[in-house]
């Protein structure tokens, strides 16, 4: 595609709105995972989490189409999704003075990356289309897109300062991520049409149930091994 052309900066301009509707969560991960480092690191965990997820989301793009069509691959990632929901609302120190969790700086990019990893399979697909199998306008609008992700999760961390309650309902959103995603692997798809038809639901709808039940299994862990450090 012509970088002079109308349709390509049409383009270009899709790709960016695309990823920024479809970051919001990838921004509430970002800012969760970086809440616990001191001030100083915030920034830098943020800005290299962020950069990295883009350039992992440039290569999953390239490769959506075959990606999302692997077995196993979603259900392995609904399990990443939901203990990276459950390690972020791990205490985040113990009375004996074990680091916290989520305490370094390269433990938070970690954290970043691989949950933006995890959630970016089904939204390649939506940028993906954006590009029009045009490289170079996937990379551009996907690089300019950082800045953005940056910007919201920046804001985010300072809300959540403000309301913990905020990394509950956070982690929450995993689970209920995680469900949807489990309920949606090509293995799982003949069962769940099966019980889809014998229960009288649609498929959108037993994926809403598999998110609340996903959410519901983190926040029920968390508050477990929270109470359970408090005993202790």
């Amino acid at each position: 595609m012509d970088i002079s052309s109308t349709q390509f900066w049409l383009a270009l301009l899709e790709i960016i709105w695309v990823n920024i509707l479809l970051s919001g969560d990838n921004a509430v991960v970002i800012a969760l995972a970086a809440r616990s480092l001191p001030v100083a690191q915030q920034r830098t965990a943020i800005t290299w989490g962020s950069a990295g997820a883009i350039l992992l989301r440039i290569v999953l793009t390239l490769v959506a189409a075959k990606l999302l069509l692997l077995p196993w691959l979603k259900i392995v990632g609904a399990i990443l999704l939901l203990y990276i929901g459950v390690s972020l609302l791990m205490p985040e120190g113990e009375s004996d003075g074990e680091a916290k969790e989520y305490g370094s700086l390269w433990a938070a990019i970690r954290t970043i990356l691989v949950a933006d990893l995890v959630m970016s399979l089904d939204n390649v697909v939506a940028v993906a289309a954006a590009a029009h199998g045009d490289t170079v306008l996937l990379v551009l609008g996907l690089a300019i897109s950082i800045p953005l992700v940056i910007f919201g999760s920046t804001l985010l961390l300072k809300v959540i300062e403000r309301l913990p309650v905020i990394v509950w309902l956070g982690a929450a959103l995993l689970g209920f991520i995680a469900g949807e995603m489990l309920v949606s692997d090509p293995v799982l798809t003949p069962y769940v049409d099966s019980f889809s038809s014998s229960a009288q639901a649609s498929a959108h709808q037993l994926a809403l149930a598999a998110g609340a039940v996903g959410a519901i299994i983190v926040l029920l862990s968390g508050k477990f091994f929270q109470a359970k450090a408090q005993a202790d």
